[in-house]
């Protein structure tokens, strides 16, 4: 057997052979060529179906015609019961009509006994074809599961968007319900219509969550109580000589993330600050509201009195599979850096060489949704919305006009560019999808006409907005979706604040 290929490996060669001479000769022969193989041989029918069940052969080597049982029906049952398994004739007795009636018949070879010496190539030829249709199978097989699964998955995500966008009303009608009504049995019921449009919202989320194999659905994560459950975790694992200090926390610092994933995070940065701190220290776990390039954020420290880094670990603490100790594998860091991005944060390092390190992690203010319905009125203020959900597109327009602003209504950036006319509007809504695609450019044209007013981008946490493609001097409120109308009221107000004061 040629040894330029991959060798083969073990295989089990299964021979239906009366003749156990001839069954020696020929496994000997493949043996002398290199090939590592093991032997079985039977003469019956009932043999070759115990061989098939228990033996699992990787090749069939037959004769053709042996003393009640042939060869065409060891190569019949070999078919039916493993049809990749390749089956070659050796035989003493095989005219050339005879040989292309096997081979039609499933055989992949046959070589006559007197002439065995291609016997070895064509062996391992023959298991190595076999091998390679196995795996292309299997591939194949696997893309059409991936191809199935992606259709499955745009299929979910189309079902989740449209889901979402019959779901808007319930969460948009309720508030201008209690603004045009002083009926508390109006309120109540606009309050389990809310109630109903938020479920379904955070469904759908959920499901789009899933098909995309993003993060696990956020939530109001108080911080004070997340401190407390880290505590419980962490106290089991601190050291004699390592003290946790936690120190008081505002009830009403909230964020919006995964209270697991966060949990985690902080788990990952506790342990660590644990293992810096060898002869022992202080781990100390604060957060409060920070400002931050101007926006309040809400800022969580791990600290500790440890060995401290240098600028070079500094750089590279979240790069995979880097790791200060012997047997750490450099995950958890990035791992909760995965975290904290994915809810729109970030950590930041503070650290000198025996002085300690503090990882902190900046995340959003979760500004409180109990918005009073006593938004100031407008005074046909003209309020260019551009939305592509016909249906977000109507009720906003509805509930601007109704609060005595001038809406001008558009479901794309053609149309919105000839709405405004001579005239511009003095303010800009826009859904974060379009600032994906043709928004920016729309915004770009807007403000080439003369346009330098504000901008609310209604804002989807299943795509968030990519702020950094919007000029800075642009004056932006991010409104996050499912969009409730006494936060856009109150973020309109907000927006036309500066040019009513002038």
């Amino acid at each position: 057997m040629p040894h330029t290929a991959a060798p083969l490996g073990p295989v089990r060669i299964l021979q239906v052979e009366d003749s156990e001479m001839d069954a020696e000769l020929i496994s000997t022969q493949l043996l002398d060529a290199g090939l590592e193989a093991e032997f079985l041989c039977v003469d019956s029918a009932d043999g070759l179906r115990r061989a098939i069940e228990d033996f699992h052969p990787d090749l069939v080597l037959s004769d053709l015609s042996m003393p009640g049982f042939s060869g065409h029906e060891a190569l019949r049952l070999v078919r039916e019961n493993l049809p990749q398994v390749p089956f070659i004739f050796v035989s003493g007795t095989m005219g050339e009509e005879t040989a292309v009636q096997a081979l039609q018949q499933g055989a992949s070879d046959y070589i006559l006994k007197d002439k065995t010496a291609r016997l070895p190539n064509a062996a391992a030829r023959a298991i190595r074809d076999a091998r390679s249709e196995v795996e292309r199978e299997r591939v194949e097989k696997e893309l059409l599961r991936s191809q199935r699964l992606d259709c499955l998955a745009m299929l979910a995500a189309g079902l989740s968007h449209d889901l979402r966008n019959i779901l808007q009303p319930l969460l948009i009608v309720p508030d201008l319900l209690a603004i045009h009504s002083d009926n508390p049995k109006v309120h109540k019921l606009g309050e389990v219509i809310s109630e109903c449009g938020r479920r379904g919202h955070e469904m759908a989320e959920s499901m789009l969550s899933f098909v995309r194999g993003s993060r696990a659905a956020s939530e109001r994560v108080a911080v004070a109580s997340l401190f407390q459950a880290v505590q419980m975790l962490l106290q089991g694992s601190l050291p004699r000589g390592v003290q946790l200090q936690v120190d008081s926390v505002p009830e009403d610092l909230v964020v919006n993330a995964n209270y697991t994933e966060l949990q985690q995070a902080l788990l990952n940065l506790g342990l660590n600050a644990v293992q810096a701190m060898p002869q022992g220290g202080i781990l100390t776990l604060a957060a409060g509201r920070s400002d931050v390039d101007g926006n309040e954020q809400v800022s969580i420290c791990v600290t500790d009195t440890g060995i401290g880094m240098d600028a070079q670990t500094r750089a590279q603490l979240f790069t995979p599979f880097f790791s200060t100790k012997s047997d750490g594998t450099g995950l958890g860091l990035m791992s909760s850096k995965r975290i904290v991005e994915s809810y729109l944060g970030r950590i930041d390092v503070r650290s000198e060489p025996g002085a300690g390190t503090t990882f902190e992690i900046l995340l959003p203010v979760v500004q409180e949704t109990d918005y009073s319905l006593d938004a100031a009125e407008g005074h046909g203020q003209r309020i260019l919305v551009v939305d592509a959900d016909a249906t977000r597109l109507s009720l906003v327009g509805n509930a601007l006009s109704s609060q005595g602003y001038d809406p001008l209504l558009a479901h794309d950036g053609v149309m919105a560019l000839r709405v405004p006319g001579i005239e511009l509007p003095e303010l800009l809504i826009i859904d974060s999808d379009l600032l994906r695609d043709a928004a920016v450019n729309l915004l770009q044209a807007l403000r080439e006409k003369g346009y330098a007013g504000p901008v609310i981008a209604l804002d989807d946490a299943a795509a968030p907005l990519a702020q950094g493609e919007l000029e800075e001097d642009v004056s932006l409120q991010v409104l996050h979706k499912p969009l409730a109308m006494r936060q856009l009221f109150h973020a309109v107000e907000r927006a036309l604040a500066p040019a009513r004061n002038h």
